[in-house]
């Protein structure tokens, strides 16, 4: 237990797995968390001294299965091995940490999600900018930028990582910038200083200066990159030579999502539960390495149109030859995670069959290298020129790994015949030992002339030869004696104790030599970590463009005009999820969207709920979104001029947690907007303003249009959908504005939605249609509509007529009290009741208060 604490005294965050014998131990307050966490029984141990200490443990085989548990669970995990064999000493035997686990570190594959990167994240603040950095463990990937804190937010959201890094003495600055979500991990100060990160960079990549990598000026992004590493270092992760390179993520190269943007556009996760997320429906790849790339691209569409258009034309060529298609992809299809095998080689974790499967890998890179090569397109040429087969490691993998070799090392059987003599003939004697013998016999039996003579083993003095009395006088002199029995003797000789020795010796010396040999080719292959890296990249980024003409082919998508206009032209465009999830038979109906900065820059758009306004949006942002990343989109034809920004304020949703209600969050989301729109964003609004009442929301709605049209950064791009009609008079005013509306027909006072975007306004918003479809009780529903007549004819906006007679005797479930109106000529009617004196009132002056009564209801 002293042992126990002083190396959890270490790792105070981290619940340490403490290996005894053939168990992982984990003692008090670890021990009561692992046993909720796994569900494993907790048990009490007496400690001396009376003292009782908690226990929970599982057999050292079962790591991989309840590792990764305490790791998606939230928890730092460290991994405390025996670091001796505990037959050579006879003190307690030597202990340490191994490896320290976190939800951004981990490198085991039942830890990790295939189709998605575990990026570990670094953020350093200054005072108005901040430098960023992600590093996935697992691929060697190396990310930094820097910018403003509202471009430090956006790649955390885009990025996802599983755990930030971040200054201890900034945890309050970070958490107001960035807020609680994150799984945050706070560092010394002095890591996040220039001089410290720069020399641990400079260490790791063993260069004089970082301006090799495009970095030298990313102050604040050098910063946080140097404190990813020095992390690693904290955490015992020191086998780091995959990781090659350090890559800048240049603001200006991609389009700017905000968090707002990639939440409400369902680019990853949908917001609701069973829908499906725009990653879902166009992800087509095959390996696990270009489904994360593609989660890439759809983070950081590009703004430059010749890298658009370069992927569009691979694209375009696979329509064109889908044989070509067909035979990459059968190629594909074996390489498997390519970027996560070649990550093992670095920390010497690749197993056997691991390096197998590598080997295959590079056989179908040779093909696939040959076919981009010959391809009638200069982009595949290009990514022919630079795969690389690596033939002679292809080769050395081939000459000493047996084809089919065991999962793990220890067990043997992993290098081929013919690569060592010593191994030969050590293999030759551990599992030709019964010929041996048996040649032995023989020979022995012949020389002396004992036929019954038979040699056999046993623990106490090994291998002996056994002769029946019978036969004693003819034991030869040189046969030493080592037992009497009552009918036998039992001897040995020279040659059997070498034997023995050599056969016992055998097994153990095989795998010390055949894991010295495989070693030897994980060197090897370490050599070969750059050019694997780039095969990676490249068969990534085929596996995305191969997976968009899949895509396009089967949802009938067209390529679109990428340019440097500023018009977006959309004809018949749709939604790419939400046709997909329409039941069978129903037809998406497309729509047409067109935007300029000259005649039509800002469209407002009305209609009633369910008509299609949010989905007209939202599809709208997904079809520039997606020309952007190089797809074909889901329209008959698109022109779509390079957006720099996609905005988006949909729906209401409370921030109940941070105390902020529906409309501050709507105003929280619209403020982003405003203060960050250039003449190249596509702005969405939809419904702005409903957190508040009705003019207060008209009057902000109003003057946010006015403010994006007015604008001297320029004129965004805009479609604002609201229920507020108010807003078509501005197309009056203001000339680059202009009134659409998803148009529906009434049929025998019955709503039908025919979701097609018409010029003009519409003056009326069918809600009480939609309460009526909803199921609303008809009492609520005709009093609705009689409230709305009145207010269309009136324009009275505040003392309406409270329901009476037959209506307010029909309330479902309850019945009204008259005089509990709070009506100002019900008021004056009680009045007048209950100022009557009844029993001295005449008829007569009884029918006349009831003639009064009867005026003032005006009857």
């Amino acid at each position: 237990m002293k042992q126990y604490f002083g190396i959890k005294n270490k790792y105070p965050d981290a619940i340490l797995l403490f290996r005894v014998g053939d168990f992982y131990e984990t003692f008090s307050e670890d021990a009561i968390k692992v046993s909720e966490i796994l569900g494993i029984t907790l048990t009490r141990r007496a400690n001396g001294s009376a003292q009782h200490v908690e226990l929970a443990g599982f057999p050292h085989h079962a790591l991989d299965t309840y590792l990764p548990k305490l790791v998606r669970a939230g928890q730092r995990v460290a991994v405390c091995d025996q670091l001796e064999d505990p037959k050579t000493t006879k003190n307690i035997v030597k202990r340490g940490v191994t490896e320290l686990v976190t939800p951004g570190v981990a490198i085991s594959d039942n830890i990790l999600e295939h189709r998605e990167n575990n990026f570990l994240a670094a953020v350093h603040l200054d005072t108005k900018y901040g430098g960023i950095s992600f590093l996935d463990l697992s691929t060697g990937e190396f990310l930094t930028a820097e910018g403003t804190f509202e471009h430090i937010e956006k790649l955390l959201s885009g990025f996802k990582p599983k755990e930030v890094l971040f200054e201890k003495a900034k945890r309050q600055q970070f958490i107001e910038l960035f807020g609680s979500k994150h799984y945050i991990y706070p560092l010394e100060d002095w890591i996040f200083t220039e001089d410290s990160a720069r020399d641990r960079l400079l260490k790791h990549f063993e260069t004089k200066s970082l301006k090799g990598f495009g970095v030298n000026n990313l102050k604040l992004g050098t910063v946080a990159s140097g404190a990813i590493l020095h992390y690693l270092d904290l955490t015992q992760h020191s086998q780091i030579a995959h990781i090659t390179t350090l890559t800048r993520i240049e603001e200006e190269k991609y389009v700017w999502l905000d968090k707002f943007t990639i939440r409400n556009l369902e680019l990853f996760y949908p917001v609701n539960e069973g829908g499906k997320s725009l990653v879902d429906v166009v992800d087509r790849t095959i390996t696990p390495m270009g489904s994360r790339l593609l989660k890439r691209w759809i983070a950081l569409p590009l703004k430059d149109v010749q890298p658009i258009r370069d992927r569009q034309s691979v694209v375009e060529y696979f329509f064109r030859d889908p044989e070509l298609k067909e035979q990459l992809q059968s190629y594909l299809r074996p390489i498997g995670d390519l970027e996560r095998l070649v990550s093992k080689v670095a920390s010497g974790r690749m197993t056997p069959r691991e390096m197998v499967q590598l080997k295959l890998a590079l056989i179908n890179i040779g093909p696939m290298r040959q076919l981009c090569m010959e391809a009638d397109n200069s982009v595949l040429k290009h990514i022919g020129e630079q795969l690389n087969a690596c033939p002679s490691l292809q080769d050395r993998i081939h000459r000493e790994i047996e084809t089919d070799p065991p999962a793990q090392i220890n067990k043997g059987g992993v290098i081929r015949d013919g690569i060592s003599s010593e191994l030969d003939d050590l293999r030759n004697i551990a599992f030709s030992g019964k010929d041996y013998l048996a040649n032995l016999q023989q020979r022995e039996s012949e020389r002396t002339g004992i036929s019954s003579l038979k040699i056999s083993f046993n623990n106490v003095f090994g291998y002996y030869i056994e002769v029946r009395n019978t036969h004693k006088d003819k034991v030869p002199a040189d046969w030493i004696r080592k037992q009497t029995l009552v009918n036998a003797e039992r001897y040995i000789t020279e040659e059997l104790k070498e034997y023995e020795s050599k056969i016992l010796g055998a097994e153990e010396r095989i795998l010390s030599i055949e894991t010295e040999l495989y070693n030897q080719i994980l060197a090897a292959v370490a050599e070969f970590i750059p050019a694997i890296q780039v095969n990676a990249t490249l068969l990534a980024k085929l596996d995305c463009l191969i997976g968009f003409s899949l895509l396009a082919k089967e949802n009938k998508y067209v390529r679109p005009l990428v340019d440097e206009s500023d018009i977006i032209d959309i004809k018949a465009g749709r939604h790419p999820v939400i046709e997909k999830q329409l039941p069978p038979g129903e037809p998406y109906i497309p729509n047409d969207v067109y935007l300029d900065n000259e005649k039509q820059q800002i469209i407002i758009i009305t209609g009633p709920n369910m008509a299609g306004k949010s989905a007209l949006l939202r599809q709208t942002a997904l079809i520039v979104l997606l020309s952007q990343i190089g797809s074909f989109v889901p329209a008959e034809s698109a022109k779509i001029g390079v957006v720099d920004k996609i905005f988006t304020r949909v729906g209401a949703s409370d921030n109940i947690s941070q105390g902020e209600s529906t409309f501050m969050v709507e105003m929280n989301e619209a403020a982003s907007i405003l203060n960050n729109l250039s003449d190249r964003s596509l702005i969405l609004f939809d419904e702005l303003g409903r957190g508040t009442s009705t003019y207060d929301g008209i009057s902000i709605a109003w003057s946010i249009v006015e403010y994006i049209h007015e604008n001297k950064r320029g004129a965004a791009k805009t479609l604002f959908a609201t229920h507020y009609h108010e807003l078509n008079e501005m197309a009056n005013t203001y000339k680059r504005c202009k009134n659409f509306n998803v148009s529906v027909k009434e049929v025998d006072n019955k709503v039908i939605f025919i979701r097609k975007l018409v010029p003009g306004g519409s003056n009326h918003s069918f809600g009480i249609h939609v309460a009526r479809m909803a199921g609303m009780p008809k009492s609520v529903v005709k009093r609705a509509d009689d409230i709305l007549k009145e207010l269309e004819d009136t324009h009275r906006k505040g003392q309406l007529a409270k329901p009476v007679g037959d209506l307010a005797k029909h309330r479902e479930g309850f019945q009204l009290s008259f005089f509990q109106l709070d009506d100002p000529v019900l008021k004056q009617i009680r009045d007048q009741i209950a100022n009557l004196d009844i029993n001295n009132l005449t008829p007569m002056e009884a029918l006349n208060k009831l003639n009064d009564i009867k005026k003032i209801a005006g009857l």
